[in-house]
């Protein structure tokens, strides 16, 4: 993934086990296609959060992400007032999402990243 924009928004969450197919099948085929079409939503791409190790200090060290959302979803911007545009409003509420699947989400963290110079 190259980043070419200054910011990059971050939307993290869970969702019930019960719901989690749903949740993917949603978020790829509904969610992420009405968000792309937002203008200045450069690009989006999905993440699982996931145990690992690394070599720290000399030492190796597994890292647990205890308490952090399972799911992240990172979308490239061209600036944070995307987020505010009557587009995105729009988007976010459309299709399954908002009935189906946002209900049954939580441990929802949300950040705008912005990129140093």
């Amino acid at each position: 993934m190259t980043i070419s924009s200054r910011f990059l928004f971050s939307a993290a969450m869970d969702v019930t086990p019960d719901r989690e197919k749903l949740f993917h099948e949603v978020y790829d085929t509904e969610h992420i296609p009405l968000i792309l079409q937002v203008p200045g939503v450069v690009s989006a791409t999905r993440f699982a959060v996931q145990p690992f190790s690394m070599v720290l200090g000399g030492e190796r060290k597994t890292m647990d992400p205890q308490g952090a959302p399972r799911f992240h979803a990172l979308y490239e911007l061209e600036s944070p007032d995307v987020l505010l545009s009557e587009a995105f409003a729009k988007a976010v509420d459309q299709g399954r999402w908002p009935g189906q699947v946002r209900p049954h989400t939580s441990n929802r963290r949300h950040l705008m990243l912005k990129r140093l110079p």
